[in-house]
């Protein structure tokens, strides 16, 4: 993997070692050994799977599409990951992900293992009907590998509820007889699926932010005022005052996300920025978000980039360029987009002072340590955008009982189940001269490490 996630996973092994408290049974002998373990067994995937997918077109030709599985760790439970539609994927990447699933269901509590798979294409480039080819193909190159109790996929950039309807159908025809409704989650609710699992990613990073500044605050103000602690300082300032955000990526995450925003009575917040592939869209008095969201699904999933449209959409915004959102004067900036959004280019022109992680590994290791050591507040996205995975957890459980939870109760889940996680982080992070994404490092590497332990994996 990358050395920034070999890093990650070094220094959180580190502070656990110097930690006398955690696994105090191991003596100093055993004790290196085994943390020598453990750093060989997070920093590598248990599996790389790979195909090139043989695809009719409508055309009449042929192509191969290089696509991966990859297994990291399985010591929770089934590895659990989405299937990226994208024209960027690389076996590096998805390894990446798939680590950060890992450890992404370890700080949630959630019983599954880090999986992640990729297919290098452009899903704009292709018909439906090839599409659904290439998903089916997916799933029969990767039959003897996935499967409810295995590994589970669900979508991710660029892949949807119909993609994982598709794929799912596969899996029943080729494992005729087995149960299925658990191999695939994120599909629609009449093939099973969780209601509210769409929204859940992006509903899932607005309440981070929310409970951090409003429900957490309201209750540990005074914690947070007796310290002098660089991020809880960033926080108190942002606090009781009217606050601008913006927000990059208006898709599956990132409109929710804005809507979210945009609706809620608890934060003086105003979503002044949006942007996607293609613009920016700025407006100091706070931008239309319901409206901006019924263009985009007339319109492909993209936002208005002409006036012309604007007036179509009834949206009053400044059109700029696409990457001009991330340098805006906001207080608040939500990254819903891809990978290394915020990096050494662009890191010293970021002006939000608290930053949230909707998308996957947004903030390049420079930028994250430059923002940190700015008292830059980043709620990182294994703890933001755990929304998804968390309710894919509640499908997977519902299509092993067959018992399907009303909407209301699957949010009312989601939020129960990250509070405990933020309860547990937070008064730590507080207290901590570490940033947060470190302090969730160390509580997920912990988790992992004292399980593998346990496993008798160790040796």
């Amino acid at each position: 993997m990358e050395e920034p996630t070999n890093a990650i996973i070094q220094s959180s092994l580190d502070a656990l070692m110097q930690d006398e408290s955690f696994l105090p049974e191991l003596n100093e002998g055993m004790r290196e050994q085994a943390f020598t373990s453990l750093s060989s067994i997070l920093s590598t995937p248990n599996k790389v799977h790979k195909s090139y997918l043989r695809v009719p077109l409508d055309n009449g030709k042929v192509v191969r599409i290089p696509s991966f599985r990859v297994q990291h760790n399985d010591a929770l439970g089934p590895y659990k990951g989405g299937i990226r539609f994208h024209e960027s994927v690389n076996e590096e990447e998805v390894m990446n992900l798939a680590f950060l699933m890992t450890l992404k269901n370890a700080l949630h509590n959630v019983p599954f293992g880090g999986g992640k798979g990729g297919i290098v294409i452009n899903p704009r480039n292709y018909s439906e009907k090839e599409l659904n080819a290439i998903s089916r193909k997916y799933v029969r190159y990767f039959a003897d590998v996935i499967g409810p109790d295995k590994d589970i996929p669900a979508p991710d950039v660029g892949s949807g509820e119909r993609e994982m309807d598709w794929m799912m159908a596969e899996y029943k025809k080729i494992h005729h007889g087995t149960p299925y409704l658990g191999s695939f989650t994120g599909k629609s609710v009449v093939n099973g699926g969780s209601k509210g699992r769409r929204e859940a990613t992006g509903k899932g990073v607005y309440f981070s932010f929310r409970y951090m500044i409003h429900d957490f605050l309201k209750e540990k103000e005074e914690l947070l005022s007796s310290t002098d602690n660089v991020f809880a300082k960033t926080t108190l300032e942002m606090a009781h005052r009217p606050l601008k955000v913006a927000v990059q990526g208006f898709g599956n995450v990132g409109s929710v996300t804005a809507h979210e925003a945009y609706k809620c009575p608890l934060v003086d917040n105003t979503v002044v920025a949006v942007s996607d592939r293609n613009v920016t869209l700025y407006n100091e008095e706070g931008l239309n978000i319901p409206a901006l969201i019924a263009f985009t699904a007339k319109n492909k999933g993209d936002l208005p980039t002409t006036e012309e449209q604007l007036a179509e959409a009834e949206a009053k915004a400044e059109i700029r360029g696409r990457d001009e959102l991330l340098t805006l004067d906001v207080d608040v900036l939500f990254l819903a987009a891809l990978e290394n959004q915020l990096h050494e280019g662009n890191m010293e022109n970021i002006k939000a002072r608290i930053i949230v992680e909707g998308a996957n590994a947004p903030t390049t290791e420079e930028a994250d340590k430059y923002l940190s050591d700015k008292g830059v507040v980043i709620i990182p996205d294994i703890l933001a955008n755990a929304g998804g995975v968390i309710v894919s957890y509640f499908e997977w459980l519902q299509g092993r009982e067959t018992r399907y939870d009303t909407e209301d109760e699957i949010y009312q889940k989601l939020v129960a189940q990250m509070k405990k996680t933020f309860d547990m982080i937070l008064p730590q992070f507080y207290g901590d001269p570490f940033p947060l994404r470190q302090n969730c490092y160390i509580h997920s590497v912990s988790r992992l490490s004292e399980v593998l332990y346990r496993q008798g994996k160790l040796y």
